[in-house]
């Protein structure tokens, strides 16, 4: 008989210290990651959890560093295809995990590989951005500062980067649609149609961190036509020199992705979200892509806040309601990244809340 949600969620009312920790509970952790412990335990971490529609990254080392409390609720705020919160659930039997993403095919995804889970009621999913996680959490009855853990893999995910119709590759064609959830928002084309050819440059220069991103913009608002990713990949070769062409393509379909996905604010709305949520002593972890979410996972991990004048004692130290459990980011061992190679760029940081 399955044991009702309600009072599996009750039993969520606090993290555990870390040195009650399930299964990991280290502290600070500053030594080399690329360990022989988890270079073993990469091909019966990551892999095991991967499926065709997404391979999830850093999944041993995540759930080492993330579960403390083995009756806790814990949020997969990039539910993807459910891999993370597989291994999650996997933890501890007394777990339970709420699943959140925006995406409605990933969200049907996961709760096909994980209706046994949904059916004993220690998965919930929920279909939300990540940066609504504490209205979230409230619609299913579980408090703020009751959650053991958080996670935030940022970026794309597998099914999306492979599949030509949702128009995030330049290697796929499809529409130019680049839309995480693609029943609501604005279109990459219709972004691009909508700005004018500084503004489109602002857009690359800011969030694909391309320092040509002018002469790009005026070859892409110049092209005839715009409607595909071909059409955009096409009008970047027209004005990118050869040696340059695959670090422009990544950059200015990262730009426009990230713009339409609104990515970096939600990002900054997430985090301290999630803080919120979180129980004293619970974590939070968060997987990054790329520099423009590693810095701000970095200073709000480090700070709490993303004020660039934190809070300070009487003798200048920062007084952070987060204590670092990583000091450098946790990167993937070699066979991880000769499995899945996206795994290469992945940076994970967690940090473990100090105050109510």
């Amino acid at each position: 008989m399955s044991t009702p949600r309600r009072s599996r969620r009750s039993r969520a009312g606090g993290a555990r210290s870390a040195d009650q920790s399930v299964p990991g509970g280290q502290g600070p952790s500053a030594a080399p990651h690329r360990s022989a412990e988890a270079a073993g335990a990469s091909r019966d971490g990551a892999s095991a959890y991967a499926t065709g529609y997404h391979d999830p990254v850093l999944v041993r080392e995540t759930v080492e560093l993330l579960v403390t409390d083995p009756a806790g609720v814990y949020v997969d705020g990039t539910l993807g295809g459910g891999g993370h919160t597989a291994a999650l659930l996997d933890a501890a039997p007394g777990v339970t995990v709420v699943g959140i993403d925006r995406d409605p095919e990933a969200l049907a995804t996961a709760r096909a590989r994980l209706a046994d889970a949904e059916a004993e009621g220690r998965f919930i999913p929920v279909h939300a951005t990540f940066a609504e996680v504490g209205a979230a959490l409230a619609a299913e009855g579980i408090a703020a500062g009751t959650v053991a853990g958080v996670l935030l893999d940022l970026g794309v995910s597998s099914r999306q980067l492979d599949a030509g119709a949702r128009g995030f590759a330049y290697a796929q064609d499809g529409p130019l649609d680049m839309r995480m959830n693609p029943e609501a928002g604005e279109s990459a084309a219709e972004l691009i149609a909508r700005l004018d050819a500084a503004e489109l440059a602002d857009v690359i220069y800011a969030f694909g961190e391309e320092r040509r991103s002018r002469p790009l913009a005026r070859a892409i608002k110049n092209a005839e036509r715009m409607e595909t990713t071909a059409d955009l990949a096409d009008a970047i070769r027209q004005s990118t020199p050869d040696r340059d062409e695959l670090k422009t393509l990544a950059r200015v379909f990262q730009a426009l992705r990230i713009a339409v996905n609104d990515e970096m604010r939600q990002i900054e709305e997430a985090l301290p979200a999630a803080l919120r949520v979180l129980a004293p002593g619970g974590r939070l972890a968060v997987i990054a892509y790329h520099s423009l979410e590693d810095r701000r996972a970095k200073r709000f991990l480090r700070h709490g806040t993303f004020e660039r004048d934190p809070r300070k004692d009487d003798f200048g130290r920062v007084l952070s309601p987060l204590r670092a459990v990583t000091r450098k980011p946790v990167i993937a061992t070699d066979e991880e990244i000769a499995a899945n190679p996206r795994a290469r760029s992945a940076r994970l940081r967690v940090a473990e809340k100090t105050e109510e």
